[in-house]
């Protein structure tokens, strides 16, 4: 196990900065998994971890060396790619000890590494077989193989399971958790797919447009989100955002925001920088919305426009007049909820739904939190 630490990292391109003076410390034996949109920088900087990128400037360092100028094949990492990158001339055996082959290691040894890695990856029963002749989950397994043989100080995986359909994407998912745990390794792991991030993660670093937002356990992040880009993205739906302005302050912010009546949100932060006036944006998870609530603050009615029903829950997507939201996962301003177990309103049905304060995050005009609930703190 070997440690990863990045100080001060900056990359250019001709004139675009990529990634904007990264820190980051990677202890080791972690599972890091870096999340973000397109063009954040969480590629690049995988990339220039591994050496396939030279970095402007700062150092990288693995297991206490500096390795900022090393070749790749210098640095004690191995690397898994979106592509399985397996020779279909080559059986599997073949494939995963190839790359000690071409280091001229001995024979034995190749064969205890190859032997060793398949009995992790549970693909003993594949060694004869061709990739040709694999399902994609399984070729998946053999592309990890040639990193395990090599006994790497780190492994970085760049969206390795992004060409698996969803019932495999959830198998690797286990399967890779599990290689984890077994190896004791330390991974670095770039995924665009927000549940592999909570679910596969000792630590979620999200990052956004090249600049490292927040680092922190999967549900860190998600009850207590630094800002408005982190608490809009994690989270399955997304979090519902209306806009208001503050009416009065004190330990709590009073607002008023359209399509509601006046309410409280308790528990400001000593650093909230709020004054009256002020506009802010309010943030409640879809899972906080109750439908004919009772003892909460009562939205207007709305209109039920979709119900997606998933079996053990229920999403809807709201029409609830003046209250708009920003930025919604439909592309539209509906009202997002999430419902447990039972019939859903019939779409074009009218339903009263509110929420309770104390559920709700607030957030300056700059984005940064100033209140998040109780329960998350």
């Amino acid at each position: 196990m070997s440690d990863v630490k990045l100080t001060s990292v900056q990359k250019h391109y001709a004139g675009f900065h990529a990634l904007k003076d990264i820190e980051l410390s990677i202890e080791p034996g972690e599972f890091v998994v870096m999340v973000g949109p397109s063009g954040g920088g969480k590629s690049t900087l995988l990339k220039s971890i591994a050496g396939l990128e030279e970095i402007s400037s700062g150092i990288i360092e693995i297991a206490g060396r500096d390795v900022t100028r090393e070749e790749p094949g210098d640095r004690g990492i191995a690397m898994v790619f979106q592509s399985y990158a397996l020779y279909p001339h080559m059986t599997v055996t073949e494939n995963m000890g190839f790359g000690l082959k071409i280091m001229k290691r001995p024979k034995a040894e190749i064969d205890e590494a190859v032997r060793h890695a398949s009995e992790i990856l549970r693909i003993t029963d594949y060694l004869d077989k061709k990739p040709a002749q694999l399902s994609g989950g399984q070729r998946q397994r053999v592309a990890i193989g040639p990193a395990i043989t090599r006994r790497p100080h780190v492994f970085l995986f760049d969206e390795p399971l992004s060409n698996l359909d969803a019932a495999l994407r959830t198998q690797m998912r286990v399967e890779l958790a599990t290689l984890h745990k077994s190896l004791g390794a330390t991974m670095i792991y770039v995924t665009h797919d927000q549940v592999e991030a909570m679910t596969m993660a000792d630590r979620i670093v999200v990052l956004r447009a090249g600049r490292i937002e927040q680092v922190g356990a999967p549900l860190e992040l998600y009850r207590n989100p630094v800002n408005h880009f982190v608490a809009s993205f994690l989270g399955a739906p997304r979090m519902n955002f209306v806009e208001g302005r503050v009416t009065a302050l004190g330990a709590a912010a009073t607002l008023e925001v359209p399509g509601l009546p006046p309410l409280t949100i308790p528990a400001l932060r000593p650093d909230h920088g709020l004054t009256v006036g002020d506009a802010v944006t309010l943030g409640i998870r879809p899972e906080h919305l109750r439908a004919n609530p009772g003892g909460t603050v009562v939205i207007a009615e709305a209109t039920i426009r979709l119900a997606e029903q998933l079996g053990r829950e229920t999403v809807l997507y709201a029409d609830a007049g003046a209250l708009r939201t920003t930025g919604s996962d439909t592309g539209t301003d509906n009202v997002t909820l999430l419902l447990g177990e039972g019939a859903p309103p019939a779409e074009g049905s009218t339903i009263r739904f509110g929420f309770d304060p104390a559920d709700a995050y607030l957030f300056r005009s700059d984005g940064h939190t100033v209140s998040a609930p109780k329960s998350s703190t």
